[in-house]
């Protein structure tokens, strides 16, 4: 019976062996028809294209110098941009527009009755069955509500004049997540010189009190969603009196349970008192300091940066000559506005009249967790053209592009396999592929409303893998910069031609970029073929300091050749045509048992782009000859592993768990280590699989998601124990 059994299971073997071959040779066929026809497509239209498109133009552009070197010696070297000032920094210089309020006047008094801050409506919020049996509460929506420039000046004002009712003191907390009212608030805050102080609405209770206490503020702005968290808070926060929220659109907002004496007033209220109120305004000067702006903390307790009104015009005036906008454009906001990159990106669109539509996780796609079925997400009824993004992002839309590559057949696959590599070689060459992004592509780019083409990327650097498939399957643009809370969002910035990738491009027009030695990781200014080194920047962007951190502030800022600088410890390194590509982070860096030098920063970035992770955290002890692994994994590919160990039934706890699973894991994170060329002694030796989704609201992720590998190691630390004592 066995050996029946036997046979017949090798002819089995053979027969699906046959059909798996001929099936090969049929899509071979296939593929290699295509190319002869897309041969003969590329030799009748290249011609035109040639003439159409000027390749060579664009070739050009992107190879010409962008950065010169200004100052050299054998510990650093100085960069600064050799472009002119565009069209919007002369206009702003001529007008002397100095301050966040002359810029609301101006861009008012500029684009009128033209949408400014655009706001989903929610119909409703239904149950509704899914195929589990289970029930989910979703949104019905309908279309955006706008408000102009000139409505969002006049709310700004009344807003301010209310405020100027609540409070005499200097600072003003904004603890919300991104919508129109913390914009007008903000604005309502400048037009009294308050100094806006902002808190990530993801931060944990001990961080949200840290910021409110030692700003002083007795007045915090908030939603109908984070109010709750007050009831609590407003005991470790004794100077807060007031708490304004912004309304949510379908319920009342119960205000009962506060400590007493605090009170409670709607937004809508201080509007309305502010419209009728005589309260004198007072226009802010440009050294004054405009926000305090707590960074999310990836080391430690946040920090507040304290950033004066010259020093975000500083940084506006440097992304409106770095980017290109158009008169359709429109900008979808979603990012946290108390994150200097989205608030910087928001600030422009209202200097160029660029209407701004907010989104959110939840809302944003057709097939996001709130979305009723049948009704479109924020991107589909927005049609932005223009979005914020950091990099973790990125990389679950190229995981998900894959995703569902894979779902679909051989023939399907190896078609948008030949379809990517046809347009990558184009690409490169300076051509655009219409038929194929209309054919091949059209239906990704038709997620995000079907008209993006302009991703703006920061936080943390993109990968070159990412950066290239978001850019080629999406048929988008993205533009990559670098900067910090403390150079208010801007450094460097990407070229709009240029058509690299893993590069962050040249300082942006009014800074300077420094390199510095670096002994101790081996980075030096006289490195060939590049120069390497800390990067430390100077300009008008650069803050002044830190938040009564007078010991910190010390250390890493200083006033040198009439500019304030920055110590920013990223390690870079600069191109010949004067971009620059982060390659390392001081902190980041760990010396191994053998006196291996491993940047966990960049082993991470390399591993990130594996299909099994959605998140990690490298950890390196300096008496180990091997690094360990945090691996949030990715649950589908998980459930694959496991189905292919012959492990069925168990959940996602149970998975990672599994002793089996754990080294299936290993072994793939391995091999892709090796496929990405890190060095043996980069490549962790063990892993630890986390069941739990690292998120900003646990501490264990900042709000642009770069991990905070000192709380991960605190949480972990029994298993990172565990990991080298195997």
């Amino acid at each position: 019976m066995s050996d029946q059994t036997s046979t017949v299971q090798i002819v089995d073997k053979k027969i699906r062996g046959s059909l798996r071959e001929m099936e090969g040779f049929w899509i071979n066929g296939v593929i290699t028809a295509i190319k002869a026809l897309s041969y003969v497509y590329d030799l009748l239209t290249f011609p035109v294209y040639l003439i159409l498109q000027r390749p060579w133009e664009k070739r050009k552009l992107s190879r010409r110098v962008k950065a010169k070197v200004i100052a050299k010696d054998d510990r650093s070297i100085v960069y600064r941009n050799v472009d002119e000032p565009g069209p919007m920094h002369v206009t702003l210089d001529r007008l002397k527009i100095d301050t966040l309020e002359k810029v609301l006047r101006f861009a008012a008094d500029t684009h009128g009755d033209k949408k400014c801050l655009g706001t989903r409506q929610i119909l409703a919020e239904e149950n509704e069955l899914q195929p589990n049996g289970r029930i989910f509460k979703k949104y019905k929506m309908g279309d955006y509500k706008w408000k102009s420039f000139k409505d969002v000046e006049k709310l700004a004002t009344s807003f301010g004049r209310g405020l100027g009712e609540l409070t005499k003191k200097k600072n003003i907390a904004i603890f919300a997540e991104t919508r129109a009212e913390w914009m007008i608030a903000a604005h309502g805050a400048f037009k009294k010189n308050f100094s806006v102080v902002t808190i990530y609405a993801t931060l944990g209770d001990e961080a949200i009190a840290h910021g409110i206490n030692e700003t002083e503020v007795d007045t915090v702005i908030t939603s109908h969603e984070l109010l709750p968290k007050f009831k609590h808070l407003l005991s470790s926060t004794p100077e807060v009196k007031c708490l304004i929220y912004m309304e949510d659109q379908l319920v009342s907002t119960d205000i009962n349970g506060y400590k007493e004496g605090v009170k409670l007033i709607r937004f809508s209220d201080v509007i309305q008192t502010g419209s009728s109120s005589q309260v004198e305004l007072e226009s802010p000067k440009t050294d004054d300091t405009a926000i305090i702006m707590y960074t999310s903390g990836s080391t430690g307790v946040p920090k507040g940066v304290m950033l004066s009104h010259k020093n975000i015009l500083a940084s506006l005036k440097a992304f409106c000559t770095a980017t290109e906008t158009k008169s359709d454009d429109v900008l979808l906001g979603f990012l946290p506005l108390a994150h200097v990159f989205e608030l910087l990106t928001e600030t422009v669109a209202i200097l160029e009249g660029i209407p701004i539509g907010y989104s959110s996780p939840l809302t944003m796609i057709d097939s996001s967790s709130k979305i009723q079925r049948g009704c479109k997400g924020d991107a589909s009824v927005l049609r932005p053209t223009c979005m914020t993004a950091v990099p973790l992002i990125l990389d679950r839309i190229s995981k998900g592009i894959n995703e569902k590559v894979k779902k679909k057949g051989p023939l399907s696959q190896a078609i948008f396999k030949f379809a990517y590599d046809y347009k990558l070689k184009w690409t490169k060459r300076g051509y655009e592929t219409p038929l194929f992004d209309r054919l091949i592509f059209g239906s990704a780019k038709q997620v995000l409303g079907g008209r993006i083409r302009l991703i703006f990327s920061g936080g943390a650097p993109l990968t070159p893998e990412t950066h290239t498939q978001v850019k080629i399957c999406l048929c988008v643009n993205v533009t990559q910069g670098y900067g910090l809370t403390e150079t208010c969002s801007s450094a460097t910035v990407m070229d709009y031609y240029d058509r690299s990738t893993g590069r962050v491009g040249a300082p942006v027009i009014g800074c300077d970029l420094r390199l510095e030695n670096w002994e101790e990781g081996s980075y030096r200014v006289t490195d060939t073929p590049y120069p390497r080194g800390e990067i430390i920047v100077g300009g008008d962007n650069v803050s002044q300091g830190y938040y009564k951190i007078p010991e910190k502030t010390k250390e890493d800022f200083f006033f040198k050749d009439g500019k304030q600088w920055f110590r920013t410890g990223d390690i870079g390194e600069m191109h010949p045509d004067g971009s620059m590509k982060i390659i390392d982070r001081k902190k980041d860096l760990v010396k191994l048992q053998f006196g291996e030098y491993v940047s966990l920063g960049k082993v991470e970035a390399e591993l990130k782009t594996c299909r099994l992770i959605e998140n990690i955290c490298v950890y390196g002890d300096a008496h180990k000859t091997y690094t360990v692994a945090l691996v949030v994994p990715n649950l589908q590919h998980l459930q694959e592993i496991a189905d292919d160990l012959g492990i069925q039934n168990k959940c996602l706890e149970e998975l990672c768990e599994n002793p089996e699973v754990e080294k299936a894991v290993l072994q793939e994170l391995v091999e892709h280590a090796k496929k990405s060329k890190l060095q043996r002694f980069e490549i962790p030796g063990a892993v630890k699989l986390c069941a739990e989704q690292w998120s900003p609201d646990m501490g264990l992720v900042t709000a642009a998601f770069k991990v905070k590998r000192k709380a991960v190691q605190d949480r972990y630390q029994h298993e990172i124990n565990r990991m080298y004592a195997s």
